[in-house]
């Protein structure tokens, strides 16, 4: 197979490898989270406070319906890396075409269900009667776009399995700058409502969809070229994608649904909380860029190098990225800390809005350092085709403990101080459920076990 030696992770220098993959998608989610915010503050300056709760309170469905999706991506992220660490161009091709047939029946599938289900979900989280309408409009004209979305998830993950992480990043910055000019266009300027901003986020992921799909195919000689007559689903693939996938797929619907139930407790102390608490989640966003720029390449790095056999370098890997991301985080999360009155302000500035924005952000923010550190330790092990084990992890901490906690805590205590309480609390014991197991694992010697045999040390 001839590829391009520069997209291997698997020889050079490990810290010099993982930054150049790294940077690209860090600037990426800079950009998607810049256009992400600029939604928000768009819509909270131009048409006022109840929009700007709208637009918050859709985006926690949002996650939850296409966290599946996304989970799937990142099992075929994983599964094309490993065949593409070790060379295998004919399995590389077969389940490139397996995970884009994937794609477009997904995008169908949560279109549908989307378009028709927004009310339902909507009223089931308790949303406000003078908020419900335009979040309705948000919710289904998001959806009616929502296969650009999946089959750009779907394409980017290609693209970054076989080390481009530099493509997607550019489509995505393209992607941010035109969402940026439509948001102005069609709120501020044509003053369409609320609903015209996830318009504009539809027509700009269209954009980034297509030309990630461009670039894939007309990648010619390479084993990801697309070729549109090969796409189908193909059953050993299929199964291998889900196997890894749905795992993933599984824990992000699931922690979104956890979210889901978090918001309707915030939705409980009215709109000016949901308001603020919409408001700070935008900025927040902002301290998962590291999280997830090193979480992806860990599970790119790690798999890549497992195909290839490169055990060392997984473990000099482990080591860099997870170093990297939490000190990275906890920067962004003391800037927060001191900023985030400012910050909140920038949303909308009715002193109780800023006021419950402000107060959540000085409780979690300091520690994201456990944010990022849970994060990466998932990725790690959906790098080595154990997503299993995240997956277990972050369903009972971060969906049973914190429902719990917050089910039976807010009862006792009826303050929103409770809720905010919900997320440093089980970020602490994910990671020392992660710690743990990370200390267990045993790696064997060079070429001497194939690429799934990383265990865990018997009990």
């Amino acid at each position: 197979m001839a590829e391009n030696d520069q997209a291997l992770l698997t020889t050079g220098s490990v810290p010099r490898k993982m930054l150049t993959f790294a940077l690209p998608i860090f600037l990426s989610n800079l950009f998607q989270q810049l256009y992400n915010a600029v939604d928000s503050l768009i819509v909270g300056t131009f048409i006022g406070q109840q929009a700007l709760a709208a637009v918050s309170s859709s985006s926690s469905l949002i996650m939850l319906l296409t966290g599946f999706i996304n989970g799937l991506s990142l099992g075929a992220g994983v599964l094309i890396a490993r065949y593409y660490g070790a060379q295998d161009g004919d399995k590389v091709e077969r389940s490139v075409h397996t995970t884009v047939a994937l794609g477009i029946a997904a995008g169908a599938v949560l279109t549908v269900l989307g378009s028709v289900l927004a009310p339902q979900i909507l009223r089931w989280i308790g949303t406000p009667p003078d908020v419900i309408g335009s979040s309705t409009a948000y919710f289904r004209t998001y959806f009616l776009g929502c296969a650009a979305v999946v089959l750009y998830n779907m394409a980017a993950s290609i693209l970054q399995s076989v080390g481009d992480s530099r493509s997607p990043m550019k489509y995505l910055i393209l992607a941010s700058l035109t969402n940026v000019v439509l948001d102005l266009l069609f709120v501020a300027v044509f003053q369409w409502g609320v609903g015209s901003a996830a318009f504009a986020t539809i027509l700009s992921q269209i954009l980034s969809a297509g030309l990630a799909l461009g670039k894939l195919t007309r990648s010619a000689g390479r084993s990801y070229q697309i070729r549109w007559r090969r796409v189908r689903f193909e059953g050993p693939m299929l199964r291998q994608v889900v196997a890894l996938g749905v795992p993933s797929g599984v824990q992000n619907s699931v922690v979104s649904l956890a979210n889901v139930i978090v918001q309707a407790n915030i939705n409980a102390f009215g709109s000016s909380a949901m308001a603020g608490c919409g408001a700070y989640s935008k900025i927040e966003g902002f301290a998962f860029l590291p999280i997830t720029c090193f979480a992806l390449a860990l599970s790119t790095f790690v798999s890549q190098n497992i195909g290839a056999r490169r055990y060392d370098r997984v473990k000099a890997g482990m080591r860099f990225g997870l170093l990297c991301s939490t000190i990275l985080a906890e920067g962004i999360g003391v800037f927060i800390f001191f900023a985030s009155p400012l910050l909140v302000s920038l949303f909308n500035s009715h002193p109780d809005v800023v006021a419950f924005g402000v107060n959540y952000a000085h409780t979690v923010a300091l520690f994201y350092f456990l944010l990022a550190f849970s994060h990466c330790c998932a990725g790690i092990l959906r790098g080595m085709g154990r997503p299993v084990v995240p997956m277990a992890v972050m369903l009972t901490v971060w969906c049973a403990v914190r429902i719990t906690y917050i089910t039976l805590t807010v009862r006792l205590i009826p303050s929103i101080q409770v809720v905010y309480w919900a997320y440093p609390l089980t970020w602490s014991i994910s990671s020392v459920l992660f710690a743990l197991f990370l200390l267990r694992l045993r790696f064997p010697p060079m070429d001497e076990a194939g690429p799934h045999e990383i265990r865990s040390a018997a009990p």
